[in-house]
């Protein structure tokens, strides 16, 4: 019976010839060719969440938290997890998850003259060079989506920045084009972040060049007229933020610090970010945000852990800081969480509070008080308010903040000096570590690094970041040198590119304590 069936098949390939029932390229159930919006809405979501899925690594770095444990881990001591894809899912989703879907995108918007589309392609090629190049240093720009090669050149950051530079200025032409197949409801389709109003990408495009150029600032080519130029074109409020909304239908699509995803479950905040928040550092000003962002302990006081210390130290049950979702231990799951640690929060990818603080930085470092220490109190106060409307996203518990606390805490001379004279960058950079806590993760550790972690500020004679203590205890790989970058994702350079890794010293135990070039004067 099988030879019979076995020739007949054989008869039916040979008269009918086997394109039509051997083709192994063409699904007869799914399209082949798909519109050019349709690659967009997963890209999106990655865009905003795979920060976070990072976060939970740089944000020990950055002391946002801390990981209680019967040892300290190797993160919470600025190292790595050797032979381990830790801290590169950025890495993943740029070169993977965009890879060829954003070239294609990117293509077939060019040859449809859809040039919003094309805006939004470049803006988040540009993304994506930016973040791996501030986590990882040299990274793949030129062969990256050659899919004639196996093995990946690396290009110098430089080089890399240059190339962002060039595509948010290209991305800025598109998103003032009008002509050729520009259509809002074309975009909005699968626009999860503007709805197809290319004005706001345009205005995400300006910022975005105002992070990468403010970068520049230990270097002489620094041009903070530049810098503030870019932010004055970018967002004008609170409702320019580029927020990214969970649909909440199934576990990947609730927001990653939700308590139902249980991903940040067993982190606490460490003293580091409650000193700055409890009137410690801005000395006796009690942040009413600390309330809003932060959790209390059982018995109702805000402590913070000692990155130093092996679990919870000598602290009670009762004493011990309550998860992120503001619940003992575990506890949270199907109830109302706090801030962005709620199932339905929406998650920001760059917020007007942010870039007012770029702002009051490049002002500040130009001689500009006066404009920066404008920047600097829009920057509080429009944090204040994110921080109310994330509260509101899904009815959180924290109360809002009201405008009685508000106008108090903006009047503390603690806070906000009286005149310009009196500003510092010790201010400036505390009060945006604030605002970028417990999302804004790249652009808070490559604030740390521009410092030098413990860098004094001239004019205050404090740390620019007030408090901040690198441990005591740094991972044995480090030999005793701060963390200045992460190690490429394992599984795919390790494994595959070691040679490519070895040219830039990849290869070497402490490669990531070897300093960024745009760190470096």
């Amino acid at each position: 019976m099988k030879k019979i069936y076995l020739l007949i098949l054989a008869v039916v390939i040979s008269t009918t010839g086997c394109e039509k029932y051997l083709d192994v390229n063409t699904n007869p159930n799914a399209p082949q060719e798909v519109s050019a919006n349709l690659y967009l809405a997963p890209m999106l979501h990655w865009m905003v969440t795979s920060p976070q899925y990072d976060g939970r690594f740089i944000g020990r770095y950055t002391q946002n938290w801390y990981l209680p444990s019967t040892a300290i881990s190797t993160w919470d001591r600025m190292g790595y997890d050797p032979s381990s894809d830790n801290a590169a899912q950025q890495f993943r989703e740029v070169y993977w998850t965009f890879g060829q879907n954003l070239v294609d995108m990117t293509n077939k918007a060019q040859a449809e003259e859809r040039w919003d589309l094309l805006g939004v392609a470049q803006i988040l090629k540009a993304w994506g060079f930016q973040v791996l190049t501030d986590m990882h240093g040299e990274i793949i720009v030129k062969e990256a989506f050659d899919q004639t090669k196996f093995t990946f050149n690396y290009d110098d950051q430089e080089y890399a920045y240059l190339e962002v530079q060039k595509l948010l200025n290209a991305a800025i032409v598109n998103l003032q084009r009008t002509d050729g197949a520009v259509n809002v409801a074309y975009l909005a389709k699968t626009d999860k972040m503007y709805n197809g109003d290319r004005t706001k990408w345009l205005k995400l495009a300006y910022g975005m060049l105002a992070l990468n150029l403010n970068h520049y600032s230990n270097k002489a080519t620094y041009k903070p007229a530049d810098v503030i130029a870019a932010v004055d074109k970018s967002f004008g409020s609170n409702a320019d933020d580029a927020l990214l909304t969970y649909p909440n239908t199934q576990n990947n699509d609730i927001n990653f610090w939700g308590r139902s995803r249980d991903n940040i479950t067993n982190y606490r905040q460490t003293n580091f970010i409650l000193n700055l928040m409890n009137g410690t550092q801005f000395v006796g000003a009690d942040d009413p945000r600390k309330s809003r962002m932060l959790a209390s302990s059982p018995d109702g006081i805000f402590r913070g852990l000692d990155i130093n210390t092996i679990n919870f130290g000598a602290l009670t049950a009762t004493q011990r800081p309550n998860n992120f979702h503001g619940y003992a231990g575990t506890d949270g799951l199907q109830k109302p969480g706090s801030y962005l640690f709620d199932d339905k929060a929406k998650m920001p990818l760059m917020t007007y509070a942010q870039l007012q603080f770029i702002k009051a930085e490049a002002a500040y470092r130009s001689g500009d008080k006066t404009t920066a220490l404008a920047a600097y109190k829009i920057g509080i106060s429009s944090h204040i308010d994110f921080v109310n409307a994330r509260n509101l996203d899904n009815g959180q518990q924290p109360m809002q903040i009201t405008a009685v606390e508000k106008t108090a805490f903006l009047a503390s001379a603690a806070v906000v000096p009286a005149s310009a004279a009196g500003l510092t960058l010790s201010h400036i950079m505390s009060q945006k570590y604030i605002a970028q806590w417990g999302w804004g993760h790249n652009e808070t550790w490559m604030d740390l690094r521009r410092y030098n972690y413990t860098n004094l500020d001239p004019a205050s004679g404090k740390q620019v970041f007030m408090g901040f203590t690198p441990p005591t205890n740094l991972y044995v790989d480090n030999n005793g040198k701060i963390v200045q970058r992460i190690r490429m994702r394992y599984n795919s350079e390790y494994v595959w590119n070691r040679a490519s890794l070895e040219k830039i010293g990849g290869l070497a135990l402490d490669f990531h304590t070897t300093p960024l070039w745009i760190t470096q004067p």
